[in-house]
């Protein structure tokens, strides 16, 4: 059997005021790890915080408002949660959303916004800890990835594009960093439960249908075979399991959390 408890464990987690980023800071909370999360908005940060202390009133956590495209900002954050929780051993990527435009509407500038948003918000925070983890024991980098990495649609081609990259720069991270112990993995999500979702349902034509209606409904028209979108808590429980020894022997790794939705084998 593995313990995942992790209270001598320092877990850093970007994007983690809200979504996805916020429900893995809650889990590795929950197993007893230390947490260090930034995110660009200080007034939502200072939400998620307060949240967080009400569930784990007894949690070392380290909030920073930090902007990841900003190498200066990540490598103070990184050296004010070292200097507040030790170094790191585990380090979430979380950062970045989707784009939708065509090959026809995606301009230059548009193109060199999404590509650098995609790799710099992994690039940023990786180089800042990676001196840290590499003296930990057993440190473990994980990137959230889209599904669209392997299955692009044409109405996001750019965020299709990048999301690809991502998944490769993965598998080249694993691989340099192997030979001092760090692991480095992802999960492709596909339709998860979100702010975004949240307001289109709020937008909605039916206003007889409620949420459970509303996104069964939508996952019937993407074709979705589990029928429902995804929920943040279930992303982060992949997450935590790369993130953790529970996956020891696995690096340059995917998991699929998409309820089905990959067409690829």
């Amino acid at each position: 059997m593995f313990d995942s408890q992790l209270k001598d464990t320092t877990a850093v987690v970007t994007g983690g005021s809200s979504g996805i980023g916020l429900a893995t800071v809650d889990l590795l909370l929950s197993q007893g790890a230390r947490v260090a999360l930034c995110g660009r908005s200080a007034e939502r940060l200072e939400q998620a915080v307060q949240q967080l202390r009400e569930r784990h009133p007894e949690a070392r956590l380290f909030a920073q408002a930090c902007d990841v495209l900003d190498a200066a900002q990540v490598q103070q954050f990184a050296r004010d949660s070292e200097a507040a929780l030790g170094p790191a051993s585990i380090l979430v990527n979380n950062a970045g959303q989707g784009r939708v435009s065509t090959f026809a509407s995606t301009d230059d500038a548009a193109w060199t916004e999404e590509l650098h948003l995609k790799f710099f918000s992994v690039l940023h925070p990786t180089r800042a800890f990676l001196p840290q983890l590499e003296r930990t024991a057993q440190p473990a980098i994980v990137c959230v990835n889209s599904l669209l990495a392997s299955q692009p649609e044409p109405h996001m081609v750019a965020t299709s594009a990048a999301r690809a990259g991502l998944k490769n720069l993965v598998r080249s991270m694993a691989t340099e960093f192997a030979p001092k112990g760090v692991r480095v993995n992802g999960i492709l999500v596909g339709l998860i439960e979100s702010g975004q979702w949240r307001r289109r349902f709020e937008a909605r034509e039916d206003r007889s249908q409620d949420w459970n209606a509303w996104s069964a409904d939508l996952a019937r028209k993407k074709s979705i075979p589990l029928g429902r979108l995804g929920s943040p808590d279930e992303a982060a429980r992949a997450i935590f399991y790369l993130a953790t020894p529970l996956s020891s022997y696995t690096t340059g790794s995917h998991i699929d959390v998409s309820g089905g939705l990959a067409r690829q084998a």
